[in-house]
């Protein structure tokens, strides 16, 4: 697929920044790490990581917003348009050297995602999508699975960590997933988790108490490849309250009635 020059822009830039982890993956025992929160670290690669895509995208659009999970928002004289940004998500897998983890680039304008990146250098796979132009992995066509059982269907979610207040709802929502599909998975980097979505590796996910910048590419690429996605809450907004739920179009309904009780 040949994307438009907002696109190129980002798949490039996150493709030169994926080289840049790699070689800090290859030495993650010699990493700086501080402790933002309780489970929650980032370390000196997260860091340079998003100043290297603040400086790639604003040298390529000066006038857009940047938002990134590391800093301040950055206002532009294009109040239309705004990067945002997560540099590395999956940072607490890539602290204990596990190789599962992206970077995350979207673009808004007026309100909407109209284009993502979400590249995962450890495999050499980049998801991308732009509006009306469908999802794409590398060179490959993406299409969400077309499973209509619930009972051969795998799922993925995040599992609250450090007591946080969404515990027992996650509990209460694996309890009755977990009967009635053919197994969850928590992989620990939403960002991939929607991609998979999209390529057709798990048939839904859900999740709550996430932040813009851990799902912004993943819902274009998720609709891009032909997902339904909505928030948790029927009447409740994805972006601004950190909740989601999608799938394939075939089981949507059967694994929201379950996520939803």
């Amino acid at each position: 697929m040949t994307g438009s020059a907002n696109l190129n822009v980002m798949t490039s830039t996150a493709r030169r920044v994926g080289r840049a982890l790699l070689k800090d993956f290859g030495e993650v025992e010699n990493l700086q790490v501080s402790t933002k929160g309780p489970g929650d670290f980032v370390s000196r690669a997260d860091r340079n990581a998003e100043e290297m895509i603040r400086t790639a995208l604003m040298e390529a659009r000066p006038t857009y917003r940047f938002l990134g999970e590391e800093g301040q928002e950055i206002e532009g004289e294009d109040p239309t348009r705004r990067w945002i940004v997560d540099p590395l998500d999956g940072t607490t897998n890539f602290l204990h050297g596990m190789p599962h983890w992206a970077i995350s680039i979207a673009l808004e304008h007026k309100g909407k995602i109209v284009a993502g990146v979400v590249h995962d250098p450890v495999k050499d796979e980049c998801f991308f999508a732009e509006k009306g132009e469908g999802a794409w992995m590398n060179n490959r066509r993406l299409r969400v699975s077309g499973r209509t059982k619930m009972i051969e269907c795998c799922f993925s979610t995040g599992l609250p960590f450090g007591g946080r207040s969404d515990l027992p709802a996650t509990l209460r929502d694996l309890g009755r997933l977990l009967p009635a599909c053919a197994g969850v998975r928590r992989w620990g980097a939403a960002s991939l988790d929607l991609a998979y979505v999209a390529a057709g590796r798990y048939d839904g996910y859900w999740e709550r108490r996430l932040n813009a910048w851990d799902i912004a590419a993943g819902i274009i690429i998720v609709k891009e490849a032909g997902g339904i996605i909505e928030p948790l809450n029927p009447e409740g907004d994805i972006m601004a309250d950190g909740e989601l739920i999608c799938a394939a179009e075939p089981i949507f309904e059967k694994f929201a009635k379950v996520i939803r009780g």
